[in-house]
């Protein structure tokens, strides 16, 4: 069988695991706009290895004093008493209140004034996510990290289908034992209908289901809960007057009409997907990206452009990789958004990505006369040793002598920090 592990509330689990005065409390972890990597003070950072599909691999350490319970005044209450930040991990017990992950601080605190709020710590969590992923690779023959509090599992030859329940129990016991981290795990034939029975057992559950009872399982359970239907599935399916798993079984040629996506939905819908667990794949993108107190200021978002675009070519120089494709978004207040992606096939440096950063946040920029609060920027479609790429001849020579320049940056940076090297349009 296959299995997924799901931690429970992850964030704030973690930061229990440090401060058990948080137990049974009311608490959120909170992000807000990082001061830290636009100032021009040093800043102490880590890189990490492959921690997912949606995690970041370079963190910087939090400069602010433990235990943190009025940490998040200085990180999220403005000099005027404005409250800004959003909830990005609540406890369970913050749900009578209906305090919900992604509701905005300030709202946060209005529905439970008790509340207890901590500032995102996302190295600790990714470290301590890490300890976990060794542990489990000596349980699991087979694993495969999905994101920083979730992992798939193959049991297969390992386990018999019949023990797998009670060996997921014991393994949810074994972990809380050592790490002190609540986690829910799903068991079935394919990894997404383990995916969703975790979601359902949560928290601190642990259910296996065989193949003969997943059309009893998913039958009432509605299509919105099933990980890989989207907006526009949902609607299509709910148009045809399906709102459940068990009515969307009934109906395959609705799938049959997104081709080859729809048809693997289905499968996975009906358990029959038999998708394997991986271990370990080539990376398809990485990102940098900020929220930020709303600024009008162009000359400040280029420097915040230039500046993420720096730490980004950074990671990417220390993986050795060389990506292709770069995607670029802005936010406006008021809900305003523009966002653009760009293939070009030149030997990668940093110089390329920080001139092309500026290029295309000012393409983007159609609302001059409107504030800023958000800059991201990714990188994907890697040229490897597995999927080659040629690169343009008329501009070869003059990226591979910046190439080499990034390099020896690159080392200086590694020595001294990221920020020991900086531009002269970054200062302020």
């Amino acid at each position: 069988m296959k299995i997924h592990l799901d931690l429970d509330c992850y964030f704030v689990s973690a930061e229990r695991t440090r401060y058990p005065f948080l137990k049974d409390r009311c608490v959120v972890v909170a992000k807000g706009s990082d001061k830290r990597i636009f100032s021009n003070k040093k800043k102490e950072g880590t890189l990490l290895g492959n921690t997912g599909a949606f995690n970041s691999v370079l963190e910087l350490k939090n400069d602010f004093l433990y235990p943190p319970l009025h940490a998040w005044r200085d990180e999220f209450v403005d000099e005027d008493g404005t409250v800004h930040g959003i909830i990005i991990a609540k406890s369970y017990e913050t749900k009578p209140y209906g305090i919900k992950t992604g509701m905005l601080l300030k709202n946060a605190l209005l529905l439970c004034p008790n509340l207890l709020v901590l500032p995102s710590d996302h190295l600790f969590y990714q470290e301590l996510s890490g300890k976990l992923k060794s542990f489990l690779e000596l349980r699991i023959p087979v694993l495969e990290q999905y994101s920083i509090d979730e992992f798939f599992g193959d049991l297969s030859g390992w386990v018999k289908d019949e023990d797998t329940e009670e060996f997921i129990k014991d393994l949810k016991d074994e972990i809380l034992r050592k790490f002190n981290l609540p986690i829910s795990i799903g068991a079935s034939k394919s990894k997404w209908i383990a995916k969703l029975i975790t979601d359902k057992i949560k928290p601190f559950g642990a259910k296996a289901i065989s193949q003969n009872e997943v059309d009893t399982f998913v039958k009432d359970i509605d299509i919105n809960d099933f990980p890989g239907i989207g907006k526009a599935v949902s609607k299509k399916l709910t148009s045809y007057g399906v709102r459940t798993l068990g009515e969307a079984k009934a109906k395959p040629l609705l799938f049959e009409s997104y081709g080859k996506t729809g048809k693997d939905l289905y499968k996975r819908i009906c358990g029959i997907d038999n998708e394997k667990v991986i271990p370990f794949g080539d990376r398809r993108s990485m990102g940098i990206s900020r929220n930020f107190k709303a600024i009008l200021d162009r000359d400040e978002v280029y420097r915040r452009a230039i500046i993420l675009a720096r730490y980004l070519s950074h990671t990417i120089q220390k993986l050795k990789l060389n990506p292709t494709t770069f995607y670029f978004k802005i936010s406006y207040e008021y809900g305003l958004k523009n966002s653009r992606s760009v293939s070009n096939d030149r030997l990668f440096n940093e110089k390329f990505l920080i001139d092309l950063a500026t290029e295309m946040i000012k393409k983007l920029d159609n609302h001059l006369g409107y504030k800023i609060h958000y800059i991201g920027i990714s990188a994907s479609n890697f040229s490897t040793r597995h999927t080659h790429k040629t690169f343009s001849i008329l501009e070869y020579d003059k990226d591979k002598k910046l190439a080499n320049l990034s390099m020896h940056m690159l080392k200086i940076r590694d020595k001294y920090g990221v920020d020991i090297i900086r531009y002269g349009s970054e200062q302020l």
